[in-house]
């Protein structure tokens, strides 16, 4: 079935810099797929992504009901200051017809508060998860979406992102490096320890936020990037129930415990409010 007209446009306004993850080769638009010279071929689905991710794909991205539990989520608005700072930071590190390359884009909420925030920017969302993917195609006009996985040397010409987003995501630091412009900056976010405290004082079975996890970001980054500054985004928001529910079935925790299991061993013990508490840092490349 032939994708909506401006999913194409989307996707055309990337042809310069996408690249053939089977042979490297520069790709265009062919009807519903894109193709490179060698003849390797990748489908645009009818939902508006493109198919990129070649052999066995990876099992840690959204399954249908997380998907479905962020957009819900995100939709109420909670996380909206983390969107609105991550607008600003990149807005800041960026030119007006800049490129960014959101990779684990899930949803396409960030990077939708970017390009919404950059009318004449434009905006490439990567992600393992199809689910995520169906509903981050939708998210910005501005915005082409493709099937990757963040740990395989990305589909991407070197040098043509001015911002990589890397929000609640998995890093690649040298793929980060290369695809950045000299002057291109590398906007990271990560929770903190306090974050979601009083919905993992309730769920036990959440993943708890690994105290030596900075030092490995660090650690990480170092070889490739120099921090240029952190700011956090601190706020207590209030949560509803199915809120609760679905902010525990939207994160990997959804993997250790069952929205089921949570409504039955937590039926009106959830918390009514939740601290969000994230960091937010801007790097160059070294």
């Amino acid at each position: 079935m032939p994708v909506s007209l401006p999913l194409p446009l989307a996707l055309e306004q990337f042809l310069d810099v996408l690249r053939c993850p089977t042979c490297c080769g520069r790709l265009h638009l062919d009807r519903c797929a894109l193709r490179c010279p060698a003849g390797h071929t990748f489908d645009i689905a009818r939902q508006g992504y493109v198919s990129l991710l070649t052999g066995t794909r990876a099992l840690s991205g959204d399954d249908a009901a997380m998907a479905r539990a962020r957009d819900r989520f995100l939709s109420t608005g909670r996380y909206l200051p983390i969107r609105r700072a991550v607008a600003r930071l990149a807005a800041e590190a960026m030119p007006a017809r800049g490129t960014v390359v959101d990779v684990g884009c899930g949803t396409g909420y960030y990077l939708a508060g970017v390009l919404g925030h950059l009318p004449d920017a434009r905006g490439l969302g990567l992600d393992a998860s199809v689910r995520a993917l169906r509903s981050a195609a939708r998210a910005h006009a501005r915005a082409a979406v493709a099937t990757w996985d963040v740990f395989r040397p990305f589909p991407l010409a070197d040098g043509v992102a001015d911002v990589v987003l890397d929000v609640f995501a998995p890093r690649n630091p040298s793929e980060f490096h290369r695809v950045l412009s000299p002057t291109g900056r590398l906007v990271v976010v990560r929770p903190t320890g306090r974050h979601l405290a009083e919905l993992r004082g309730h769920v036990r079975a959440m993943v708890t936020v690994d105290p030596a996890k900075e030092q490995r970001l660090h650690r990480a980054l170092d070889p490739h990037f120099e921090a240029v500054a952190t700011e956090r985004v601190e706020y207590v928001t209030p949560l509803t129930a199915l809120e609760a529910l679905d902010l525990v079935g939207m994160t990997s925790s959804a993997r250790h415990v069952s929205r089921a299991e949570i409504e039955i061993d937590h039926h009106g013990l959830l918390p009514d409010r939740v601290t969000v508490s994230v960091l937010a840092t801007t790097y160059r490349r070294r």
